[in-house]
């Protein structure tokens, strides 16, 4: 009977065994864990494109914006009066007024047609209100019932709301998640195939020693647990070289997104890998390294036996 000290002394033996196998084979290693880093690097760089793509948006897939326009000759005074009883209203975050002189001069500066607009007398814009409903607010019901209660009003003209491309922005970020979540199931496969091909590989060139263990009693745990951390240590080293290669794109990638952010008057600087996102990867690495060895050696370690 063996104790605990036993115990973790052999799972130690074992761990140091196949750590030590890898090293002694440093090119076969290193061409095994860098197909893994290629095939764990993909999905993670896939999701750091979509958590990109909603920093760089300020999260608005989420916001719907109502614009409220009032109609011609409503006086100012009555559009704020009117923006102070929308603001007190359930399910509304801010309410903004965008006066028609304000709204005029903001159109003769970015438009380009100002020498146009000195012709017109009158100002041919109205004043608006922009709406922002609270999160949670901007379901499809909810959205209807507030444009119906603007619309109501007798001062307004026009309630329009600015969704359809809320809606495609999140179609495509739909599509990203599933495409994510069908590449990461994709290439799981892929490490399984590849960690269990090599620790067949290994099974088969080590067949004389596993039979003289199992001549001496060696159980084919016992006779497996080597295997196993072998899987381990490649599905490790792996999800490791799958981080360095995000890593080394996004700072690659990263001065040229900035300068492009600046360009359009943002700050937006590209997001790496987090803690959560790098150790999740580790530990899912190391699981899919565990599995294909163990499905590997569960297979083949049982056509091994001494011989008489």
């Amino acid at each position: 009977m063996t104790g605990p000290g036993t115990w973790l002394a052999r799972h130690v033996q074992a761990a140091l065994g196949a750590a030590g196998r890898l090293a002694r084979a440093p090119l076969a290693t290193l061409f095994t864990i860098g197909v893994i880093g290629l095939a764990l690097a993909l999905p993670l760089g896939l999701k750091l494109f979509v958590d990109n793509a909603r920093a760089a948006t300020g999260d608005f897939a989420n916001a719907v914006d109502l614009s409220v326009y009032f109609k011609l000759g409503t006086p100012i005074e009555k559009v704020r009066q009117l923006a102070r009883r929308a603001q007190a209203r359930a399910g509304v975050a801010s309410v903004k007024v965008i006066p028609a002189d304000e709204a005029l001069a903001e159109f003769r500066k970015y438009s380009g047609f100002g020498a146009a607009l000195d012709a017109i007398r009158e100002n041919p814009l109205p004043h608006v209100l922009g709406v922002r409903p609270r999160a949670g607010a901007d379901s499809t019901a909810g959205l209807a019932k507030l444009k119906d209660y603007f619309a109501s009003w007798p001062e307004v003209d026009l309630v329009q709301m600015d969704i359809e491309w809320v809606h495609r922005f999140n179609a495509i970020l739909e599509v990203l998640r599933r495409a994510l979540a069908v590449a990461a199931v994709v290439l799981a496969f892929g490490v399984l195939a590849v960690v269990g091909n090599t620790i067949r590989l290994e099974i088969l060139n080590r067949r004389a020693e596993i039979e003289v263990m199992k001549l001496v009693g060696g159980s084919n745990a016992f006779v497996r647990r080597p295997f196993l951390y072998t899987g381990v240590l490649y599905g490790l080293l792996g999800a490791l070289i799958a981080v360095a290669i995000v890593l080394a794109a996004t700072a690659l990638l990263a001065p040229a997104v900035s300068d492009l952010a600046a360009a359009y008057g943002s700050r937006f600087t590209l997001l790496g890998p987090g803690r959560d996102d790098t150790l999740r990867l580790l530990g899912g690495g190391a699981a899919l390294g565990w599995l294909g060895a163990w499905i590997a050696a569960a297979r083949h370690l049982r056509s091994i036996e001494p011989r008489a």
